[in-house]
């Protein structure tokens, strides 16, 4: 049983966002636009670089930016010229883009973040999911820290994240006898809300997998009183149907500006920067 009502899961994931982008919780929640100054808080997101110079935030209604000052009446200008869900799409994010320009800083992460729905994601409906997919042959095993070891490879990294290995704590393993076909893990990403990542083989894609491990992992989360999230690009389909299908609804978006030089260096290598991404396709 869910020990969290959405409202409740709505409420950590703006607490969350509110400390990350050095706001309050309300202010996702205002009539009006809001602009904050960035600056670093030990109880952010992992993974994330602060202070930002530019970050737009949207749970759906107005905009809060968490910006350098510097460029505070750049960033009110733009964000009041459009309607909030405008500012995230092209052409417009492009006036901002090129504002940003004479400080050598360019657009970069754009993503789509996914909160669990508990009127779809339950034991009962996670059940007939994995089912599903037992039916096949497959066995699910649920991992813990000590059993990544060996699964740092790049044929899972989605599910997990080599440079920070101690934020993996917790995962879902599909396995067709010994082999290792599907694997969904989460970090501990700050104290109470957990990312979900997903991969499956090619071999086994567009069978189910993808959406039964990630419902799972997402119920195994919530017993342990965390919150599970999930992040994707607007533009992966899969991923955003793999988080649909398990029982995620989307929560709020993200815009992110970093340096020309890691933009550049983010092309050259060829690195994802969009999140999240699942490999099945039902």
């Amino acid at each position: 049983m869910c020990v969290f009502t959405n409202k409740q899961i709505l409420e950590i994931a703006m607490e969350q966002s509110a400390v990350d982008l050095g706001c309050r919780a309300q202010d996702f929640t205002s009539e009006k636009n809001v602009i904050v100054s960035s600056r670093k808080d030990e109880n952010c997101r992992r993974y994330l670089e602060l202070p930002f110079f530019c970050n737009l935030v949207s749970y759906g209604g107005n905009i809060v930016a968490s910006i350098d000052p510097q460029i505070e009446e750049i960033v009110r200008s733009y964000i009041d010229r459009y309607p909030a869900e405008h500012c995230f799409e092209t052409p417009n994010f492009h006036v901002l883009n090129d504002a940003l320009a004479p400080f050598g800083m360019r657009i970069c992460f754009m993503a789509e973040y996914f909160l669990p729905d508990v009127r779809y994601l339950d034991e009962e409906r996670v059940g007939r999911m994995r089912g599903q997919v037992e039916k096949e042959g497959f066995v699910f095993r649920l991992l813990a820290q000590e059993d990544f070891g060996p699964l740092y490879q790049p044929r899972w990294s989605n599910a997990l994240c080599e440079k920070r290995r101690e934020l993996d704590v917790l995962g879902v393993g599909v396995y067709d006898g010994e082999e290792l076909v599907g694997l969904a893990g989460c970090s501990a990403d700050c104290e109470d809300m957990w990312q979900i990542g997903v991969d499956v083989l090619p071999a086994c894609r567009t069978r189910g997998i993808a959406s039964a491990m990630t419902g799972t992992l997402a119920l195994e989360i919530l017993r342990r009183g965390k919150v599970p999230f999930y992040c994707a690009a607007w533009s992966n389909i899969k991923s955003v149907r793999n988080a649909i299908r398990a029982g995620f609804r989307p929560a709020w978006v993200e815009m992110t500006a970093k340096s020309a030089e890691f933009v550049e260096k983010m092309n050259s290598t060829g690195t994802d920067g969009g999140g999240a991404d699942c490999m099945d396709a039902d």
